[in-house]
């Protein structure tokens, strides 16, 4: 029979446990991006997921727009992919061939199997924190860099305490006017970096609420938050499912930015970990300062396009070789501040279209 895409509302209760008995049998799945839930709650704001599916045997959520796929929540999901047991051979060219897509679109496939390299761009970098024995055992898997940088926020954190009153964390937050309070912190963040602002489609917003009500066998949207006092510091938004936390969306507030709050708040869920159920704290792709002091391990993830025909392969490999020829012209010329006006004015304006959306 092969691949068939079929939309999530139409799945019955037992491909659905079949999906979660493959991904558990896979601990490279072990991310909340890859449980059934999150994939019903996309589905649930957007109405548009649907599941390839190769025979019972692999499940891949997709949203499909102009017979293009790509992975579900995209681009807001840090890791996309195929729900397959490990060793499986996963034909990504026969599931866009044949469903009648153009193309299948992914930029965080958390590993590049055989079958997959043959449609990969490139790779980023995705950092991890191994938790395992909180504060104590993190300690000695760091260099002494990190190490170091660990005791400025203990100062830091003491610091806070003295002048705004003893530090706590407070974990999973069942407060909407938290979240709105974090949505609204993390856009004015974006309008101030120029960086595209995920948040500018209301959806996307109700998205964060519903998983944040989401509870479905060891996955949950969680919201945290770090006070001094009575005082708000920082908070984040991120995924649960049993042992893993999925770094999503921190922000603190820049009032007290002398404090660090941002690393604040993460030593206190390290610290916290154990009592938690928390093993690994992922902190998904990117090349951030803070993730680079703060991790300990990362895995490769690839970007790339599945595409039906040859020619369009050729086409885009064609076009991104010119890409990256110009911006690395850019970037060693005078014009470099304007390769990043140009990107800022480009989500500027991506973020309004998505915003009537």
């Amino acid at each position: 029979m092969g691949w068939t895409l079929t939309s999530f509302a139409e799945l019955e209760a037992d491909q659905r446990q079949a999906w979660s008995d493959v991904r558990d049998s896979n601990p490279a799945l072990d991310s909340p991006y890859f449980h059934p839930a999150f994939a019903g709650a996309v589905h649930e704001m957007f109405g548009n997921v649907q599941v390839a599916v190769d025979d019972g045997h692999a499940w891949f959520p997709v949203q499909v727009h102009k017979r293009r796929a790509r992975p579900v929540g995209w681009p807001g999901a840090d890791f996309q992919g195929p729900v397959a047991a490990p060793g499986a051979s996963v034909d990504l060219h026969e599931l866009v061939s044949t469903t009648g897509l153009h193309a299948l679109t992914f930029d965080h496939f958390p590993e590049a199997r055989g079958d997959f390299t043959p449609w990969v761009d490139g790779y980023l970098d995705a950092p991890f924190i191994d938790v395992t024995g909180g504060l104590d055992g993190y300690v000695h898997r760091i260099d002494k860099a990190s190490r170091d940088k660990l005791s400025r926020v203990r100062r830091m954190t003491n610091k806070a305490t003295r002048q705004l009153g003893e530090v706590r964390l407070v974990w999973d937050v069942q407060d909407p006017r938290l979240l709105d309070w974090l949505i609204d912190t993390k856009r004015s963040q974006y309008a101030t970096t120029g960086a595209y602002d995920y948040f500018a489609m209301q959806r996307r917003r109700d998205l964060i609420h519903h998983l944040a009500r989401t509870r479905v066998d060891g996955f949950a949207g969680i919201l945290s938050a770090v006070y001094a006092g009575e005082t708000l510091l920082a908070a984040h938004f991120g995924l649960r499912d049993r042992s893993v936390l999925h770094w999503w969306f921190p922000v603190f507030d820049r009032s007290y930015a002398e404090f660090a709050p941002g690393w604040i708040l993460l030593r206190e869920l390290i610290s916290a970990a154990p009592q938690l159920g928390l093993t690994r704290i992922d902190l998904g792709p990117g090349d951030e300062d803070y993730k680079r002091r703060a991790m300990t391990g990362s895995v490769p993830v690839a970007q790339g396009e599945v595409t039906a025909a040859q020619w369009r392969r050729k086409l885009r490999t064609t076009r991104l070789s010119a890409q990256r020829t110009a911006i690395e012209r850019l970037k060693d010329s005078p014009f470099k501040p304007t390769l990043s006006s140009m990107r800022a004015t480009a989500y500027r304006a991506l973020a309004a279209r998505e915003a009537r959306r």
